[in-house]
């Protein structure tokens, strides 16, 4: 039985195992499938397939851990207060800021992409003008509350799905010939086909197929709402199991429709695997409808998650005590916490809308690795607070083993590479920070002890 949390009340939202099943894919589904895989194909080719069910793999195993974690001690920091009860206060720092910066970047990402994606339709509207819009409807659902919000999750989850499976239908049927076009797709028949871009490209497609997959963080902020935390190992392997099986499934049918060598890194490689068939016009419309949702969704998840860990951090002393004070009657979040999501929100944008280029990939590099990194975190602090199986044991060598990979794999890559200076870049500023901050704690423990 899991522990009573001091921070749980009757007022909280109280969700179903399905429910938060749900949630998870409204959380994960995002333009980083939807869009980002086509960077993952343009890499590695026919071989991304491999490197989803690795991802896939890699993010069961995390997501089990986090959540036997929250079954059996459920916290509203989740994964930053286990870092700080497994290694001490500087890993829970460092780890609810590694993860605030990353989500920051992720929101930054998918603002960007959603915005040049709406241009698809009005080409004439600027880009910041798309920006600001989503923005103030991203801190719009953050201010509704959990219950509302995983209401909100659920629907773009059955939304997003029901793309995906639009997709899976349409590309079947132009498969067999009942949609007339042409079909230029085929099976590879080799070792070198699977792989045409050999070992490093399939190396560096990693990390876009684990950034697919980002999201989980979210769903173990989301299992302290649990109406029974124990539940929380079941409802992920649901999820990962819907969303493996999708994922896999759509991304083959793609390749097997058009050759990897006809997408496009900047467009998503479902519209272009549909994109000779000229029956169903409707369907990039439908689509860049579907991942503009996708990516709200993804954005909105990222506010409402990021916002929950400052406010941790601060209630902790992690972060100024201002940010957890203040909170409006109706309104579960501090102001001044959403004001600094919202500066950071602003400067992401800012930021993106500058350097259009190849920014999109630069910060999606670095928001992945952020990510991946809490991952390996998460990894470490496991067998220090949970007693583990032999299976457990040799999961988490599994799960550590395909993380690093995907991490390792963007030093071969020269559009990865600065998406992981950036990433290093912001671990070398909190750890300065931790050590300047050091001392302050050691004095703070002598004099909580006396």
């Amino acid at each position: 039985m899991g522990k009573k949390n001091s921070n749980d009340s009757k007022d909280e939202a109280q969700f179903a195992w399905w429910q938060l099943s749900l949630i998870g894919v409204g959380c994960i589904i995002g333009t980083g499938f939807f869009l980002a895989s086509s960077i993952a194909i343009r890499m590695t080719g026919p071989s991304v397939i491999l490197a989803f069910a690795m991802a896939a793999t890699a993010t069961y195993i995390v997501f089990e851990a986090l959540a036997k974690m929250s079954a059996d001690d459920p916290q509203k920091g989740s994964f930053r207060s286990y870092a700080k009860k497994a290694y001490g206060r500087w890993a829970g720092f460092s780890s609810g800021w590694v993860y605030w910066c990353s989500e920051i970047l992720i929101i930054g990402s998918q603002l960007t992409a959603i915005s040049l994606l709406s241009k698809f339709w009005f080409p004439n509207v600027k880009l910041w003008i798309f920006a600001l819009i989503y923005a103030i409807c991203g801190l719009i659902v953050l201010f509704i509350g959990a219950k509302a919000f995983g209401k909100l999750e659920s629907i773009y989850a059955v939304m997003k799905i029901a793309a995906i499976f639009m997709f899976i239908v349409i590309a079947i049927l132009a498969l067999t010939g009942t949609i007339d076009g042409n079909v230029k797709g085929d099976l590879p028949k080799t070792m070198g086909e699977f792989f045409p871009k050999g070992f490093l490209g399939f190396w560096s497609a990693l990390l876009f197929a684990f950034y697919a997959h980002g999201g989980i963080e979210v769903m173990g902020v989301m299992a302290i709402h649990l109406k029974n935390k124990e539940d929380a190992p079941k409802s992920g392997k649901v999820m990962l199991g819907l969303l493996g099986i999708i994922y896999l499934t759509a991304l083959s049918l793609a390749l097997l429709l058009i050759p990897y060598t006809s997408f496009k890194e900047d467009k998503s490689p479902f519209v272009e695997a549909l994109a000779g068939f000229s029956s169903i016009g409707f369907f990039p419309h439908v689509f860049t409808a579907a991942i503009i949702i996708a990516g709200f969704s993804t954005m909105s998840a990222s506010l409402f998650s990021v916002t929950t860990i400052l406010l941790t951090l601060s209630e902790e002393g992690d972060a100024p005590k201002f940010f957890s004070e203040q909170k409006l009657k109706k309104l579960q979040m501090p102001l001044p916490a959403i004001a600094l999501t919202s500066t950071g929100l602003v400067l992401s944008i800012v930021t993106s809308l500058l350097l259009p280029d190849k920014v999109y990939e630069y910060i999606t590099t670095a928001a992945a690795l952020m990510l991946l990194y809490n991952w390996i975190f998460i990894l470490l602090m496991y067998p220090r607070l949970i007693k583990q199986t032999t299976g457990d044991k040799v999961k988490r060598i599994i799960g550590m083993i395909f993380v690093i990979a995907a991490i390792s794999g963007t030093v071969f890559h020269q559009t990865s590479r600065p998406g992981l200076f950036i990433s290093i870049g912001f671990l070398v500023v909190i750890a300065i920070v931790v050590l300047c901050l050091r001392k302050k704690w050691k004095k703070d423990e002598a004099q909580n002890s006396a």
